[in-house]
């Protein structure tokens, strides 16, 4: 149609022949690329290319340290990672096993950086204190590792004499073992390092103090000229993840788990425990399962009292989950300290921004209710969900349908040597609050803990703590979104309750609720019918029997020969030798071949 005068068309017959144009363009070409006529061009890219620098572990020299951590448990499986079992909700565990490897502070072999794969922390001489369930928090978790460290690597003479040979046997060394005839960092000694955990023969023979190598590796400050382990980890994990402080010197053999003499747990609730109704709106429940206090108040005071029997050496069978497959006959514990506290600050919990340091003049925030209350529980050590079937049980007391005694009666296990079959409580409200170490903060000892605290040390940095991005502000961030869900709520409660009728108006239905309510330390209590009490609930099995039937479900006669085929596996080939280990650890409470004490709640 050349030619055509399109100055006579009409709008509508352009936008027809300008459609029927493209649509003729568009086919043609797509025929040509069909017949390989036609190359698509390349989008280019401006970015430039990353290159993952690959780091060599036996250039860098190692220490081992301990860091104290801190976690909101409610978005998390729990703290410990189980190989080969899927979770729906990730681990505390991975997360910080994540962080170590694109930090480059461990080297486990097989994994990448990027894309660290399974947990596995074989060869970084890894501990861990306590190991916390799905939905528990701690602040002042404690874990010991060996981490990369900016201290020169001292080699011997002969190693740079041999030259290549000796730097490719280092290069497979992909764990973090401490480096043949290093300077080791510990307490209460500079030691020399060894190259197996397990082989520990200095050979200082090879070293000279006029080497200027030497020279400045003995210069390095351990704890100033040191990586940044708490800021580096803070960058690359979850913002409800923290590493509080570090401890450059841990004692010589230095386990998280084995050398906590003391772990300290809180347990949070409130006073009233569920909304309590209206004296003319109660329920009617048959006035012999009627509890001594109004629905949703707690006796605190009974409380108190039921806690003082956990004090002391105690057999804790009737207050745990027996696992089988650990196979525990000892279940004695020592609790140090057991009490209910009222908590000051319950409209915030940021009380220290009323201190001098940060208002010109203090202001104390009003107190009312719901009030807060913890459970303050000490103690060496703790069975599986030890701590939150104690705490459900003193939420019976507090609500009246069970008498402080109860305690002394589940202690009893002559009398009473098969638990109830009672709930334990709920989990997210619990916090491992922290993990006590002898001698600990004492300056006065090589062989104690010093804690150096985010912004604290020689090299003081108040801007890792209160500066942009850094603890403090990290921190506000994950409290005042809760904070702000808290208020909207609160008010909305509150905007419901004025609403309306007053409450002396209103009158209980005809089918008034007839189901005792019972908390367990979630968010709205447990409706039960009518109330049975703890000991006359149905019995589990005692212990025994429970492990005999395990052993037999994995091929053993009873538990005992469970114990003996487990040591004669660990190459103990005389008998007298399986059963005199056998005796050792039954003494101790230890059941198999693994140590089985576990420190959760």
């Amino acid at each position: 149609m050349e030619g055509t005068d399109y100055s006579a068309w009409s709008h509508e017959q352009l936008i027809e022949r300008v459609t029927k144009l493209e649509l003729e363009l568009k086919n043609k070409y797509q025929s040509l690329v069909d017949n390989g006529a036609a190359v698509v061009p390349e989008k280019k890219s401006w970015k430039k290319p990353r290159h993952e620098r690959e780091f060599d572990p036996s250039k860098y020299n190692t220490r081992l340290v301990a860091f104290k951590l801190a976690y909101l448990g409610k978005k998390y499986n729990g703290f410990e990672h189980h190989a080969g079992h899927a979770t729906p909700l990730p681990t505390i565990e991975e997360e910080l096993w994540k962080a170590f490897n694109k930090a480059r502070l461990i080297f486990p072999k097989g994994s990448h950086p990027l894309a660290p794969g399974e947990v596995n922390w074989d060869g970084t001489e890894y501990s861990k204190c306590g190991r916390t369930d799905k939905g528990v928090s701690a602040f002042g978790q404690v874990i010991g590792i060996r981490v990369r460290s900016n201290r020169l690597l001292v080699k011997k003479k002969q190693e740079v004499e041999a030259g290549d040979t000796n730097r490719e046997v280092q290069k497979d060394m992909h764990h973090t073992f401490p480096r043949e005839n290093n300077i080791e960092i510990g307490s209460p000694i500079l030691r020399p390092s060894r190259t197996q955990p397990q082989d520990y023969e200095p050979e200082t023979q090879a070293l000279s103090l006029d080497d200027p190598d030497l020279q400045e590796t003995l210069n390095f400050d351990p704890i100033a000229d040191e990586i940044p382990y708490c800021s580096l980890l803070n960058r690359l994990l979850p913002p409800d993840i923290r590493i509080l402080a570090w401890c450059p010197f841990p004692p010589a053999d230095f386990s998280a788990r084995f050398s906590c003499r003391e772990r300290q747990y809180k347990y949070f609730f409130t006073n009233p425990a569920f909304p309590p109704v209206p004296h003319n709106l109660e329920p009617l429940i048959p006035k012999k399962n009627a509890p001594k206090m109004k629905d949703g108040w707690l006796d605190i005071d009974a409380m108190k009292e039921a806690a003082k029997h956990f004090e002391g050496i105690h057999d804790f069978r009737n207050f745990c989950k027996v696992d089988p497959g650990k196979q525990i006959t000892n279940f004695e514990r020592t609790i140090f300290h057991a009490d209910i506290q009222l908590e000051a600050d319950v409209t915030s919990g940021l009380f220290h921004f009323g201190d001098d340091d940060y208002v010109t003049e203090a202001q104390k925030p009003g107190y009312g209710y719901p009030d807060t209350y913890t459970f303050n529980l000490h103690g060496s050590a703790f069975l599986w969900h030890q701590v939150r079937h104690m705490v459900a049980i003193l939420f019976l007391v507090g609500q009246g349908l069970e008498p402080p005694s109860i305690v002394a009666d589940l202690l009893d296990v002559e009398k009473n040597p098969r638990k109830p079959t009672y709930e334990m409580a709920s989990d997210t409200p619990l916090i491992l609050w922290d993990c006590v170490f002898p001698q600990e903060g004492d300056p006065h000892r090589q062989d104690a803990m010093q804690w150096i605290y985010v912004g604290d040390g020689p090299v003081a940095n108040g801007e890792a703590k209160y500066g942009p991005g850094g603890l403090v502000d990290d921190l506000w961030k994950v409290w005042r979104e809760r904070k702000m869900d808290e208020m909207l709520a609160g008010t909305l409660l509150d905007v419901v309750a004025h609403q309306g009728a007053p409450p002396s108006e209103l009158k209980l239905g005809k089918n008034g609720a007839k189901s005792q309510k019972v908390f367990d330390g979630g968010d709205i209590p447990k409706l039960q019918g009518v109330y049975v009490p703890v000991m006359k609930k149905p019995k589990m099995e005692s212990v025994d029997v429970i492990n005999d039937k395990y052993a037999v479900r994995k091929g053993f006669e009873n538990a005992e020969d469970l114990k003996k085929q487990g040591y004669k596996r660990m190459n103990i080939v005389s008998e007298e030798a399986v059963d005199g280990v056998a005796k050792v650890n039954e003494e101790k409470g230890v059941g198999n071949t693994q140590d089985v004490e576990k420190t959760t709640t």
